[in-house]
C-alpha cells in the first residue's frame, strides 16, 4: 500500500471544502422523504433520557441481539453516527446482521444533536458559531452518559467494549476512543472527517488501544487522504492497527462493505487482562 505524503494546505482546504459539501448534501435529504434519524429495523428500539444540563429529552438507539443473557456478559459497540444524521441511521443492514450473529448489544447516541462533533474541534456552514457554544462539550457529555445507561441496563462484558463511528462519528471515534480510552477494548473509524484532528493525538494510547480505520478510495466527501493521512502515521506509531481502504467504495457504500472486517477487528481485540 502507498501513501501519500505528509499533509499539505492544499489537503487542508480540500478536506474542509469536501466536509461542508457533506453538510449540504445531508442536509438535503430530508426533503427527499427520507428518514435520517431512526433505523428501518424493526429490531432497533428508539429511545429517549433526560439530559439535565440542558434539561432536554434526548434521543439514543438500541439493538439487543437475540443471543444476549442476562447471565452472560454481552459485547458492546458504541456506534456513532455521521453529520445531519441522528442515533439510528446506521443501525441497520449489515452491521444489525453482524450484531445479531455475535450475540451483541449496539447503542446510537445522539451527540447532543445531529452535528455534535463528539468532543472533536466542531465544523459548521460558513464557520458560523456553534449553537449552543459548548456544544463540543454536550455532545461528547452524551455519548459517556449513553454508555453508562447501557452499562447499568445490561450486563455488559468490559474488556469487550468497542467504539465505532463514520464521518463526523469517525472523527468522534479517534477523539474519544483516545480521550477516554479505559472504556474501550478497540475502536474503528470509518472515513472518519478527521479534518481537524491530528494523528498525534493517538500517541497517549500508542501502546495499549487498538485502532482501525476503514476508507473507500472512491469518497468524494471526505477523501482517501485522510484516512491514508492517519495511515501512515499509525503504521509507525500505534502498536496495535490496521488500516483497510475499499476499492470502488464511496462515503456510503463503505459503511457496508468494511463492516465484516470491523466485527473481525473487534472480535480479535479484547481489553488484555
Amino acid at each position: 500500500m502507498l501513501f501519500t505524503k505528509p499533509f499539505r494546505s492544499a489537503l487542508v482546504l480540500t478536506g474542509t471544502l469536501a466536509c461542508l459539501l457533506l453538510v449540504e448534501a445531508q442536509a438535503q435529504a430530508p426533503i427527499q422523504g427520507r428518514d435520517l434519524q431512526n433505523s428501518p429495523d424493526a429490531r432497533v428500539q428508539h429511545r429517549t433520557y433526560h439530559f439535565t444540563d440542558t434539561n432536554e429529552e434526548l434521543p439514543y438507539a438500541l439493538f439487543v441481539s437475540s443471543k444476549v443473557t442476562a447471565g452472560t456478559p454481552a459485547p458492546l459497540i458504541v456506534n456513532l453516527h455521521g453529520l445531519g444524521v441522528g442515533a439510528g441511521f446506521m443501525l441497520k443492514g449489515e452491521l444489525l446482521e453482524l450484531a445479531e450473529t455475535g450475540g451483541y448489544v449496539v447503542v446510537g447516541p445522539q451527540g447532543y444533536n445531529v452535528g455534535g462533533w463528539y468532543g472533536t474541534p466542531i465544523i459548521t456552514r460558513d464557520n458560523t458559531p456553534p449553537t449552543p457554544a459548548n456544544l463540543s462539550e454536550l455532545s461528547e457529555k452524551d455519548v459517556l452518559n449513553v454508555l453508562a445507561m447501557v452499562r447499568k441496563e445490561f450486563n455488559i462484558d468490559d474488556k469487550r467494549t468497542y467504539l465505532l463511528g463514520h464521518s463526523m462519528g469517525g472523527a468522534g471515534t479517534l477523539h474519544l476512543g483516545a480521550k477516554h480510552a479505559q472504556n474501550w477494548a478497540a475502536i474503528a473509524a470509518i472515513a472518519p472527517a478527521a479534518f481537524r484532528l491530528e494523528p498525534a493525538s493517538l500517541d497517549a494510547v500508542k501502546d495499549t488501544l487498538p485502532v482501525m480505520v476503514v476508507h473507500g478510495d472512491a469518497d468524494t466527501l471526505v477523501p482517501v487522504d485522510i484516512g491514508r493521512r492517519w495511515a501512515e502515521y499509525m503504521q509507525t506509531n500505534v502498536k496495535t492497527q490496521q488500516y483497510l481502504e475499499v476499492k470502488g467504495a464511496d462515503h456510503g457504500s463503505v459503511i457496508d462493505q468494511g463492516m465484516s472486517d470491523i466485527f473481525a477487528w473487534f472480535a480479535a481485540h479484547p481489553k488484555a487482562e
